[in-house]
């Protein structure tokens, strides 16, 4: 019975923009909660402004880095798409085989590397974090995880856990996060964002660890109580519901909601505009501005994810009912 369970668990993998598959488990259903946005002719004119940069940029070569000045990690990572342009908008684009990415243990083990070597990395000046086609992430597969039942095991996905948020908040340049989509596995990477940029499409939650009885000691239960306070953190991470743009945009989430055809181009505009300040400035302005964030991280996620970890392995030995 033991390994039956632990089997079960293990081929577990979330799927669909909002909604996963696990036998006959499934989530609360999403909420849809709408807000009327009132967008003027000053804001029109801001968006079409933005469009006409991002095409400025485009028609004076600033396209992605050429061959003889591509570092090496730009094809290093099979889930992260690079592109670069001239002044220093590095898009860090997550994909599976060029479509919706779905995470996987490869996946939490890339990341920090990539992080890392996009903060060496003199020639980025600004990041912008988005995904592929209609979903920034939804998808995750568990089974790659490996052998989280195991304390060994587990301590490198804790480690790893850490060090992505840790250096989400470390960044020496401005980030930009552009939810192209459903953001239901691992939303905290977009609310790390200094500017949150959401399609009217997107929609948040997380589903996996309230649907199999994980605790979400991973970085949600920070990043999301700082962003919208605890009672609605506390809701989000209990129910397994998801909410829409316009709520999010009224709880504070993100900073603006765009049709889906113009929020990677707003997001772009922004990222250029950054880029052109100080280096100095934009150093310490991120320090500035992320300490509560880097201190709370690294008071709750080390230990939210010895949390976790107990939780996960215990699943083989909960009692069905």
């Amino acid at each position: 019975m033991l390994q039956q369970q632990t089997e079960e668990f293990m081929a577990f993998a979330y799927r669909g923009k909002n909604g996963f598959s696990m036998g006959d488990a499934s989530p609360s259903k999403p909420v849809h909660c709408s807000l009327q946005v009132a967008r003027g002719a000053s804001m029109k004119g801001r968006r079409s402004q933005d469009r006409q940069l991002y095409d400025v940029h485009l028609r004076k070569g600033k396209t992605m880095t050429t061959h003889s000045t591509t570092p090496g990690y730009f094809t290093r990572y099979e889930n992260f798409a690079f592109e670069r342009t001239d002044d220093g908008v590095l898009t860090l684009r997550f994909h599976t085989n060029g479509g919706p990415i779905t995470f996987t243990g490869q996946t939490h083990e890339d990341l920090p590397r990539a992080l890392e070597e996009i903060a060496l990395d003199q020639g980025n000046r600004a990041l912008l974090l988005t995904g592929t086609g209609d979903t920034f992430m939804a998808s995750i597969d568990g089974a790659s995880l490996g052998d989280i039942f195991k304390p060994a095991h587990w301590e490198k996905i804790r480690r790893e856990g850490n060090n992505i948020l840790q250096r989400l908040v470390d960044l020496p340049m401005p980030v930009i996060g552009v939810a192209n989509g459903p953001a239901t596995v691992h939303s905290e990477y977009l609310l790390l964002a200094d500017v949150h940029i959401a399609s009217e499409r997107a929609t948040y939650g997380d589903f996996p660890h309230p649907a199999f009885g994980i605790t979400a000691g991973d970085g949600l239960q920070v990043v999301w109580e700082e962003v919208v306070g605890p009672m609605r953190a506390k809701w989000l991470l209990w129910s397994g519901e998801t909410i829409d743009a316009q709520m999010a945009e009224r709880w504070g989430v993100v900073t603006e909601v765009l049709p889906h055809d113009q929020a990677l181009a707003r997001g772009l505009a922004i990222a250029h505009k950054l880029a052109a300040k100080p280096d100095l400035y934009c150093r310490l302005q991120r320090q500035t501005l992320n300490q509560r964030l880097r201190r709370r991280i690294a008071e709750g996620v080390p230990f939210g994810m010895a949390l976790e970890g107990l939780t996960a392995a215990g699943l083989p030995y909960q009692t069905q009912v």
